[in-house]
């Protein structure tokens, strides 16, 4: 398998600086292994150097105005990585860590996801280092609409349709759809993450964290484990981690755990979900405060975490959902989560944990859901969201559910069948890999060499 090597040396020249993306690659590519020994006419259609090139990378510059006048000027970008199977699909992430690379490995990755759900959809990512934090609602408007008036020219539901991530909630879809409006004269499902009231999807909220506790519920009930009555770690504050833990509660387990920019609140009793969305979803504040509201709960400032690690993966627990940013999940973390008992791993970010710690992680044989497979809730039902938008139909919460919990399973058997093909049982990383680019692959020959 030179040629694996070739290909990511030669990534190293041709896209320099890129680390998170040649993380992401280096992992898809030697899970391909065993597929490419055994069915080596992949290699002969030069599969896997068209797959880890995008099909269009855009960039461009933000011009915005704050409230006091001064004009600034940000980067943004939208990589169309592939669309064999269908409209270019992924978030738009507004943050300040976010460059090429960052875009780039996420749109990657988002390619084998969207596979697995089974949908057609292709992989995308875009975003800007924008950081709407600490900012105004007209400020972030403004923003928007600026960006909006970049991106609009290369995106349509037909073609390319970004939904939100880190960052872009549903306040900022509102601001770039209406810009979007304003700019072509088309009212068209061209975002996915919009209001309900127009045209948004019951549950597209809740998805992506909901879709993370589905995917561990099946890779518990594959071990003959249930997920009642476990102790769980979260991390994150955001639109994943909160409703992570809205559906763990639902289903009887103890989230113990959130964490933000500033710090991790353990609080053994269970978090109190009222106070966590109060405090994210309105007031937009620290997490600090919660202790204000539960004096009974600790706030570990983030100036107190170790040095090779978070301290929320210090915790005693039985299930991890890293729920925050890429590489949050160190070696060291995960052998201090395999230390204090934790034996499934459910990710709710991208890319949740380093190579490193997902090395101990599949050594240890516990059950691990990578996060390609274990979060791809979110972006099956932003197809569910599109399907509606055709149809001008919006479906009830619980038929929009129960296709998320359909096809999460559906994932689920996908990656578990895969690994076992393969004769790997336990590693769902190479179960969702193989079983992603394999349906990518072939759709890639079937079109021709484009």
């Amino acid at each position: 398998m030179d040629y694996i090597h070739d290909t990511l040396s030669g990534l190293r020249q041709s896209s320099p600086a890129q680390k998170e993306f040649y993380q992401a690659a280096e992992e898809v590519l030697d899970c391909l292994r065993p597929l490419l020994e055994q069915y080596p006419h992949y290699h002969d259609h030069a599969i896997i150097e068209r797959i880890v090139e995008p099909e269009r990378q855009i960039m461009f510059r933000v011009c915005w105005t704050d409230d006091a006048g001064k004009v600034h000027v940000n980067k943004g970008y939208r990589i169309q990585f592939n669309s064999a199977l269908g409209p270019y699909k992924g978030g738009l992430r507004f943050h300040s860590s976010v460059n090429a690379s960052i875009i780039k490995f996420l749109g990657f990755e988002q390619i084998f996801k969207n596979a697995l759900t089974g949908l057609s959809i292709g992989g995308g990512k875009g975003g800007s280092n924008f950081d709407p934090k600490g900012k105004s609602d007209t400020e972030i408007m403004r923003f928007c609409q600026a960006f909006m008036s970049e991106l609009y020219r290369h995106i349509g539901p037909n073609t390319d349709v970004p939904a939100g991530d880190i960052g872009v909630g549903g306040r900022e879809i509102g601001y770039m759809f209406g810009q979007y409006k304003r700019l072509t004269g088309h009212y068209e499902g061209v975002l996915t993450g919009k209001g309900l009231d127009w045209g948004g999807s019951l549950g597209r909220k809740e998805a992506t964290g909901y879709g993370t506790v589905y995917f561990a519920q099946d890779m518990l009930m594959a071990r003959g484990e249930e997920i009642k009555g476990k102790t769980c770690l979260v991390s994150g504050a955001g639109n994943v981690a909160i409703y992570t833990i809205e559906k763990l509660l639902e289903l009887g387990a103890l989230p113990i755990s959130c964490s933000d920019s500033n710090g991790t609140v353990h609080h053994p009793e269970g978090i109190d979900l009222d106070t966590l969305k109060l405090l994210k979803e309105v007031k937009r504040s620290s997490l600090r405060e919660y202790v204000e509201h539960h004096p009974q709960a600790t706030f570990i400032d983030i100036q107190d975490y170790p040095e090779d690690g978070h301290a929320v993966w210090r915790l005693k627990g039985e299930l991890a959902f890293p729920c925050a940013t890429q590489n949050e999940v160190t070696e060291a973390d995960a052998t201090a989560l395999l230390e204090s008992g934790v034996y499934c791993v459910s990710e709710g970010s991208n890319m949740a944990s380093t190579a490193e710690a997902v090395g101990r992680l599949l050594e240890a044989q516990i059950a691990y859901g990578p996060g390609k497979a274990a979060n791809a809730g979110g972006v099956a039902t932003s197809q569910l969201e599109m399907a509606q938008n055709s149809s001008m139909q919006q479906w009830s919460l619980a038929k929009v559910d129960k296709k998320l919990r359909t096809v999460m399973a559906d994932i689920h058997r996908r990656c578990a069948t895969t690994a076992k093909e393969f004769e790997q049982p336990n590693n769902l990383v190479l179960g969702a890999n193989i079983a992603g680019f394999r349906k990518v692959a072939d759709a890639m020959i079937a079109q021709g060499h484009c």
